[in-house]
């Protein structure tokens, strides 16, 4: 009996198959959860995320508070989601231009 309690605790909570697809705003945050459950490893943090999608489907949170407690969970095991932008120079055409021509003058008078 001992064994059998360790044994239901140590076993991770299973996903929650209760996905609409005839409800697009629940199907976009069912598949958010489905991927963020996916990913997660830790037992604790599914919990938290199957009592998060069954308080959405029971109305008792709204989705902006949804994706605010799914966010944090994403943050935590995919660290990908960061991206950062590189920096882009621009130039204008008459500056281009500009720079063209004189490269070409330099080159003409350097033979």
């Amino acid at each position: 009996m001992i064994e059998e309690s360790d044994n239901n605790e140590s076993v991770s909570p299973e996903k929650l198959l209760i996905d609409n697809p005839s409800d697009f705003q629940f199907h976009a945050a069912y598949l958010t959860y489905s991927d963020t459950y996916d990913k997660t490893t830790n037992p604790e943090n599914r919990k938290q995320l199957n009592q998060n999608i069954m308080a959405l489907q029971q109305n008792q949170i709204s989705y902006p508070t949804f994706y605010k407690n799914i966010n944090q969970y994403r943050a935590q095991d995919s660290p990908q989601h960061r991206y950062s932008r590189a920096f882009v120079r621009t130039q204008r055409k008459r500056e281009w231009r500009r720079k063209s021509q004189k490269l070409e003058r330099n080159k003409r008078h350097k033979r």
